[in-house]
């Protein structure tokens, strides 16, 4: 039985042509190859899986090759490639940057560096993961790398250039690598499936790619997982359950819940969706790139960026024609403050439901109008409700009366009468015009404050609660009554307020009360309400009431007394206390004053 090799091993490009997604760096050093123009030290840096170190080799293999092709590639026959191929040759050396990062180890490196190739014409030294150098290590190595011997090439690898200091990075040609594309990692998994007789649907290819972010060794190792688990053939339901990613059938479904408003709907499939062992945080952040992709969609230019299974473009496409562009851009700004929110929340369950409320019922939220060329987010607020008023009984008026102004019925005079005014010059026309005179006969207003005085008026007579007499004895018995019920209340601050005041009758139905500044006044007017009751029913008289006025005693003209500060009263306490001052000045007290 032969021994296994992982993909990402077995299938290595072995020369410029076979490296996927980096032609701009390929073609670069072919060309450098062959007018000669090789550089003494290159600094490959980029995300990982991408091909680094990959070219590093390539490049110390083609440059060492006797019988190099017509496209200046590698011939993978002559003794060099062979060696190189079988891992024995001397030409190449390999230093791991992240366990050998210390002074000494350069320095180990740069003693090997003065004895040249035993056969071939370059030694190349391909340091992996440089920037774990030390910053000593980094000065030990810089008068080496500025000025190599003729036959050493120095190959640095890295995934985080900002960690490379300047001196190291202005002696090196700097190539930068980039994510391997979706389509490239398709093609590239397809060959191999192809090669190894593996049954691969295109879809579960897409999905692969898309998980592993543009890092084909990812793509590859994920790849041999998900053949050992389904046992040589890759479906898309297989895929998605072994890769713990959600169907896009599910985003769709709870997109067409939330336009509808079903959210017994929506909660439903999050609480199957969470049944199935996702956690909140793939939900929101899966489904805020479904809206992306939607709202890409809306532009036929701009739906080439969508990174999707051909099975699912045309699903974009239709959903993107059905949904406004303000409802996408609102759902994706509630999903992102969702996402950052997230990790805060301490009941996640409730905080996605939140979200998923949040956006069922957008649509009766905001709206997004364009005014004046500039896009704007408006809330919708509810349509205005007439204010609900007292049905008003409808009263009858006969043809001969009519409504006056004041709301009395007046009976209108049939009698017409003719006035003849004076001719007009301009026409010389005499002017006739009808008039109807109308004699106004005022009838009792219905519900008029008059009537209702007048009809208690008599009510009371009825029942022997004749209007009494607003005088000074009586006027005193009412306000002691009224003082009693404060006592009874506890409100000990109006009572005294209220013993202070003076009255003072004016006419049958007013009264004066004489106070002396402003806070007595705002005690009296606290009980305003109780106090003109107890005065109206007393007295039997509904239109008495009373005004409150402020007259300051002290002399005549005289203004009150100005309550003391602080200052005052810190110097009458020592005017009659003198040590207090020596205690203040002793212990060198300072007053706020």
């Amino acid at each position: 039985m032969d021994k296994f090799i992982v993909s990402a091993r077995k299938y290595r490009p072995q020369n410029f042509s076979t490296v996927i997604g980096q032609s701009h760096i390929t073609t670069t050093l072919k060309n450098a190859i062959k007018n000669n123009q090789l550089a003494h030290a290159f600094l490959f840096c980029g995300p990982r899986g991408v091909g680094k170190t990959t070219c590093a080799r390539i490049l110390a293999k083609t440059i060492n090759c006797e019988n190099r092709t017509v496209d200046n590639e590698a011939c993978n026959t002559c003794n060099s490639c062979v060696s190189f191929d079988s891992g024995t040759s001397l030409n190449i050396h390999e230093l791991d940057a992240a366990s050998n990062n210390s002074v000494e180890d350069i320095r180990t490196l740069v003693e090997q560096v003065r004895f040249a190739p035993q056969a071939g014409k370059y030694k190349v030294y391909i340091v992996d993961e440089v920037h774990m150098l030390s910053l000593a290590a980094f000065n030990a190595f810089l008068k080496t790398l500025e000025e190599p011997p003729p036959y050493a090439i120095f190959i640095l690898a890295t995934t985080e250039k900002h960690k490379i200091i300047p001196t190291i990075l202005s002696r090196c040609q700097i190539f930068d690598f980039k994510r391997i594309t979706n389509n490239d990692t398709i093609e590239h998994l397809q060959g191999i499936c192809d090669k190894e007789k593996i049954k691969a649907e295109k879809a579960a290819l897409h999905i692969i790619a898309q998980k592993s972010e543009g890092c084909l060794r990812d793509a590859l190792s994920i790849l041999d997982k998900i053949v050992s688990f389904s046992n040589g053939e890759l479906s898309y339901s297989n895929t998605l359950e072994h890769l713990n990613i959600l169907d896009e059938d599910y985003y769709f479904k709870m997109l067409n819940y939330m336009q509808q408003q079903h959210l017994s709907d929506a909660i439903l499939l999050y609480d199957e969706i969470n049944r199935k062992g996702f956690e909140g945080d793939t939900l929101l952040e899966g489904y805020s790139e479904f809206i992306r992709n939607i709202l890409v969609s809306k532009d036929a230019k701009a739906a080439i960026l969508l990174e999707v299974a051909d099975d699912f473009k045309q699903k974009y496409l239709q959903a993107a024609q059905q949904i406004s562009t303000g409802w996408l851009i609102a759902a994706l700004n509630l999903l992102n403050e969702a996402e950052i929110n997230y990790k805060q929340a301490r009941n996640k369950r409730l905080h996605v439901e939140l979200a998923i409320i949040k956006l069922c019922y957008l649509l009766q939220a905001i709206e997004i109008v364009n005014e004046e060329g500039a896009i704007s987010k408006k809330k919708i607020v509810e349509i205005a409700r007439p204010v609900s008023f007292k049905s008003i009984q409808i009263i009858k008026v006969k043809e001969s009366e009519q409504i006056g102004s004041s709301g009395a019925i007046v009976k209108k005079n049939t009698k017409a009468k003719l006035i003849v005014e004076a001719p007009d010059l301009a026409t010389e026309k005499i002017v006739v015009k009808p008039i109807i005179s109308v004699t106004a006969e005022p009838k009792k207003s219905l519900g008029s404050l008059d009537t209702i005085r007048k009809n208690l008026s008599i009510q009371n007579k009825k029942i022997g609660n004749e209007v009494k007499e607003l005088t000074e004895e009586e006027l005193r018995i009412c306000w002691d009554k009224f003082i009693e019920k404060l006592q009874l209340k506890k409100n000990h601050s109006a009572v005294t307020n209220f013993k202070m005041a003076e009255l003072k009758i004016v006419d049958n139905n007013s009264v004066e009360i004489i106070t002396d500044n402003n806070i007595q006044q705002k005690f009296i007017e606290q009980e305003r309400a109780d106090l003109v009751d107890d005065l109206q029913q007393h007295f039997f008289n509904r239109q008495l009431t009373y005004t409150v006025i402020i007259i300051e005693k002290g002399g005549t003209g005289e203004m009150a007394r100005k309550p003391l500060g602080s200052r005052e009263q810190y110097q009458k306490i020592i005017e009659s206390y003198p040590l207090v001052k020596e205690l203040k000045d002793r212990l060198r007290l300072e007053l706020d004053y």
